[in-house]
């Protein structure tokens, strides 16, 4: 047991301390914004991931957004995409992150963006890896590329096995009525949660490629007596039997390898690029613990970002997440909201001072997660700091 659990140890961090995880974020921040309620007023801290959500939130207008994430590549990824927005036009940022596919990669970096990306590791990054926006080999678009990306690419090539699978995955995504969903989403799901994808979901390395840690597996397959694949149908059926799938740009950019013009972040559609660049310079970013950014950045913030990060630290690491909690309850202006989201249905790991501190509106937060358009997460959490 202790040296299974040293080995996953081992391989989750060194995927996470090698690689790019997450080449777009799986949260969907149409529910963030409603339940936070930014303004001009708000100063948001939270976790970078993509960095997509953060860009979203700009369009309320806030005032400052501090992304925090240990691994430099997603702040790098989110460097990128505030350069383009400052230093170039829609259709460039369109080709780059829209199509996944840009040519001219190389003449852009080199003529616009690498001036304007603030820190020597992001530069040096996306100059060692343009060529995830060539448009050439095996996965062309960049978004085959990170661990996650890497992960449905592969996916991907399992379906092209099985064309009748993937046409009937391709006849859900477009579908154009609820009834219509259903009738694909029925004959769909048997036969890709087959044996062998659902072998596949179990392999701790294949979940660590996808940012997904053992304590958090453990907690996502609790429920499930065919663990992580009961979680998996579960979520399934919630998007696609629940849920418009027009709009679902999250579930769709896995199986075509792009977005579309309808069909993508709020910060890839034309109108809003100006309001973005506009606004742009009022993100910063920082590659570090979000606790260590407390301590040297404290201040007075009213919203706090925290994904899922609490369920890794619940399971391994108590004394870092309260030391965390109490960093953001001496960090929170008064009201302040925190937004969390877990692989577990209850959230009873927060310590005993957090719920005297943290009203939560258990109401709101399930209101927004049962129109969650990404489905991966058991709950949401919607607190505000009380006095």
């Amino acid at each position: 047991m202790g040296l299974t659990h040293t080995v996953n140890e081992q391989i989750f961090r060194h995927i996470h301390g090698r690689s790019l995880v997450y080449n777009t974020c799986w949260e969907d921040p149409r529910c963030d914004r409603e339940l936070l309620q930014f303004g001009p007023d708000s100063r948001i801290v939270m976790l970078t991931s993509a960095g997509c959500n953060a860009l979203d939130y700009l369009l309320d207008d806030p005032a400052e957004i501090h992304c925090v994430d240990l691994n430099p590549r997603q702040n790098a990824l989110l460097e990128l995409k505030t350069a383009l927005i400052a230093g170039t036009d829609h259709p460039t940022l369109f080709r780059f992150f829209g199509d996944g596919v840009a040519p001219d990669a190389q003449r852009v970096f080199e003529e616009q963006l690498a001036e304007r990306l603030p820190g020597t590791f992001a530069r040096s990054y996306w100059q060692r890896n343009l060529n995830f926006f060539s448009g050439r080999g095996a996965r062309r678009s960049f978004y085959w590329h990170g661990s996650s990306g890497s992960v449905a690419w592969l996916i991907r090539q399992w379906l092209h096995t099985q064309p009748d699978l993937f046409h009937l995955i391709g006849n859900l995504l477009e579908s154009a009525s609820p009834a219509e969903q259903a009738h694909w989403y029925l004959q769909m799901e048997p036969r890709f949660l087959n044996r062998f994808m659902q072998w596949a979901l179990q392999q701790h390395f294949i979940q660590s490629m996808l940012g997904v840690p053992k304590s958090q597996q453990h907690l996502a397959a609790a429920r499930f007596s065919d663990g992580l694949a009961g979680y998996f149908r579960a979520c399934l059926r919630h998007v696609f039997l629940n849920l418009p799938v027009a709009d679902n740009y999250f579930w769709k950019l896995y199986y075509y390898g792009r977005y579309t013009p309808d069909c993508c972040p709020n910060y890839l559609r034309p109108e809003f690029f100006q309001p973005l660049q506009s606004r742009v310079n009022r993100i910063r970013t920082y590659s570090t613990s979000l606790s260590d950014f407390l301590k040297t950045h404290p201040g007075t913030y009213t919203h706090f970002v925290l994904l899922d990060h609490q369920d890794w630290l619940a399971a391994r690491l108590r004394p870092a997440l309260e030391e965390e909690w109490r960093l953001i309850l001496a960090n929170a202006a008064p009201d302040a909201k925190v937004l969390l989201r877990s692989a577990a249905f209850e959230l009873d790991f927060l310590p005993d001072f957090v719920r005297e501190r943290v009203k939560f509106d258990l109401n709101a937060a399930a209101s927004a997660h049962s129109r969650d358009r990404v489905g991966t997460y058991a709950s949401t959490w919607m607190g505000a700091v009380g006095n």
